[in-house]
């Protein structure tokens, strides 16, 4: 992953970014962003956090409420238009014409931009080959995988080499292979120098292609930061307790009072323990339990997780990391 400094300009910026709804929904509320040019930030949460609203009015598909945002050194709301030259958008719905071929679909897009004839064509093959999708280019995109029409959606959002990429969910909906080809292309774009803002709801995707993630919640963001200074801010290891029928308010009572715990999480049909010394607070959870005579299922410590960060911030876990838990297994 490319190192970054202090000196870069920044590629995107929001300050006190909002945006309602009517009926007074509050989608995004106050949200400020500060993303380095050549950055591959994540913009982590569940479904109906704000996340696609936020791409939307950074892209110019919606206006703002309140607030200003600039990318690529452009007003978002006054340049919308130079904006839209600047950056590639890949949202979560791919709008792919089932009777184009690859080849085709691209041609039309470069043409789009003003890239016409012989390099037109050239730009097109140059896309189909850094996506790998050169053996498919003249296949109709209707037989194509999900994960080969998420890489051509890709290559679409690449013809004008923006300064900016944004992806909404890239890898929702893919197997496990077709999520680590698109994780693949996205460091390649990146390596190139394009910035690229991702969101996801997947854990392991943020910890594994960003920089750094802003976690949003609710409409805000809740935690700022790299992946590594996130965990290490935790400050504790998250031991597990699996109830496994046990009753958590007479778990949680009996656990009371444990040396070095900081904060009990219920979780459904576990609590999870913050502690400042997980391993070796395994032998006087169990002696606490013993004397209470509760029986529990599998006891755990680990290091925290983005999840942790998460379920720190807001009280509950990420859904989406259980759904691509299940993808993977």
């Amino acid at each position: 992953m490319p190192m970054r400094t202090e000196e870069q300009p920044t590629a995107i910026a929001a300050m006190c970014l909002r945006r309602t709804f009517k009926g007074g929904i509050e989608a995004v509320r106050d949200i400020d962003l500060a993303v380095s040019a050549g950055e591959v930030f994540g913009f982590l949460g569940p479904n109906g956090a704000g996340k696609t609203t936020t791409v939307r009015m950074l892209c110019t598909l919606l206006p703002p409420t309140s607030g200003s945002a600039t990318v690529a050194g452009l007003d978002v709301v006054g340049d919308g238009a130079a904006v839209r030259r600047s950056i590639g958008v890949a949202l979560q719905e791919i709008g792919l014409d089932p009777v184009q071929t690859g080849r085709e679909l691209l041609e039309l897009q470069c043409g789009l931009y003003g890239i016409t004839g012989r390099s037109g064509r050239e730009r097109a093959a140059e896309l189909l080959e850094l996506l790998g999708l050169t053996d498919a280019a003249d296949r109709r995109t209707k037989t194509y995988s999900g994960g080969m029409k998420r890489r051509l959606d890709l290559a679409s959002a690449l013809v004008h080499s923006p300064q900016v990429l944004f992806l909404d969910e890239p890898t929702t909906g893919l197997d496990p292979a077709s999520r680590l080809t698109v994780w693949d292309e996205v460091r390649r774009i990146n390596a190139s120098g394009t910035t690229v803002f991702l969101t996801t709801q997947y854990l392991e995707e943020a910890d594994k292609l960003c920089d750094r993630v802003a976690i949003i919640d609710d409409g805000r963001i809740v935690a700022e930061g790299t992946p590594e200074r996130l965990k290490a801010e935790m400050g504790h290891d998250v031991v597990s307790v699996s109830l496994n029928g046990a009753d958590p308010d007479a778990t949680q009572s009996a656990l009371a009072g444990l040396p070095g715990l900081e904060r009990v999480m219920p979780e459904p049909g576990a609590l999870a323990l913050y502690v400042a010394d997980g391993a070796n607070s395994i032998a006087e959870i169990v002696r606490r339990l013993d004397r209470d005579r509760i029986e529990v299922g599998a006891i755990s410590v680990a290091r925290p997780s983005l999840d942790d960060v998460f379920l720190n911030a807001t009280g509950r876990r990420l859904e989406g990391q259980e759904q691509s838990q299940e993808a993977e297994q």
